[in-house]
């Protein structure tokens, strides 16, 4: 019940304003609670369509997180000369 309890409070928060980590805590308990099969259908449907905005929430933070990486450059030695930007496309 508990469970239940928690994932209504969940639902309530909007998917854009969570972190990765949370967003990813909460992907992941839909998911066990899905593979578990003790939801109602209509209830596994909204779960999975909750589901499907957190995998879109993370999907966008780790696009953002690898954007942020800098690729370092070295000289003929392997000395760290300098960084740039990462290519991500």
């Amino acid at each position: 019940m508990a469970e239940n309890t928690t994932q209504v409070e969940n639902n309530k928060v909007d998917v854009k304003k969570l972190s990765f980590e949370r967003a990813m805590e909460e992907l992941e308990s839909i998911v066990k609670r899905l593979e578990d099969g003790k939801v109602p259908l209509e209830e596994s449907v909204a779960i999975y369509e909750r589901g499907e905005a957190l995998k879109r929430r993370c999907e966008e933070l780790l696009r953002q997180a690898e954007a942020r990486v800098d690729k370092i450059t070295t000289d003929a030695s392997g000395q760290a000369t300098a960084t740039e930007p990462l290519d991500v496309q």
